[in-house]
């Protein structure tokens, strides 16, 4: 994992993603001579110069991919709770996912959609979806990313009930394998109030529903 004290300050990009500008110098350099193996196993010539400095970007997007291990998903929750007295339904939808299978180490990516119904404490928006990140930004499996993201928000915020639904598209089904390039997986997990077929029902209307 990504050596804290050589991580500087993360500034959000226009997309809400957090970048990291600097890595452990060891770490790339160990990282690196391991993909620069690779290479040479597949068939490359990893000293020709189109392929001169991948084992350096791959370890690098390899650690940023992965950053999420250095996240605290409950820690990002806590720090912007708000006592509020308002009990209905709180949904955050489309939220975009990037993460890594864990069986082929190939990318799934897709949307989040979260929903919430407070009690007595809200949680500011933005933080949500950085859960998602600090999940997503792991070797994962989309049934565990759904539990987890779950689990984070029931726990830290004790709210009434929490309902999550993701949809993803694997590469490790359309590039490899199976080969169906259409196929959607959808994975979903409930707490409490989502529970109750009426409640779910809401929350599953709001998220296939467009604004006007």
């Amino acid at each position: 994992m990504i050596d804290k004290n050589d991580i500087p300050d993360r500034g959000d990009d226009i997309n809400g993603y957090e970048k990291i500008d600097r890595y452990n110098p060891e770490l790339i350099t160990s990282l690196s001579a391991h993909y620069k193996e690779v290479l040479k196993q597949i068939g490359e010539n990893p000293e020709r110069e189109g392929l001169l400095k991948t084992p350096e970007r791959v370890a690098k997007a390899m650690l940023y991919l992965t950053h999420g291990y250095d996240l605290d998903a409950k820690e990002i929750l806590s720090s912007a709770l708000f006592k509020e007295e308002y009990s209905q339904m709180v949904v955050v939808k489309d939220i975009e996912v990037y993460s890594m299978c864990e069986h082929h180490m190939l990318p799934f990516f897709g949307k989040a959609h979260i929903a919430y119904i407070p009690n007595g404490y809200v949680v500011g928006l933005s933080k949500i979806p950085r859960v998602v990140d600090a999940y997503a930004r792991r070797l994962q499996v989309q049934e565990r990313l759904t539990n987890e993201i779950r689990d984070c928000i029931q726990e830290t915020l004790q709210p009434i009930g929490v309902g999550v639904v993701i949809e993803c598209r694997h590469l490790c089904m359309c590039m490899r394998g199976v080969q169906k390039q259409n196929s959607v997986t959808t994975t979903s997990a409930f707490t409490g109030g989502f529970l109750q077929e009426k409640t779910r029902a809401e929350f599953l209307h709001l998220i296939s529903s467009k604004l006007s």
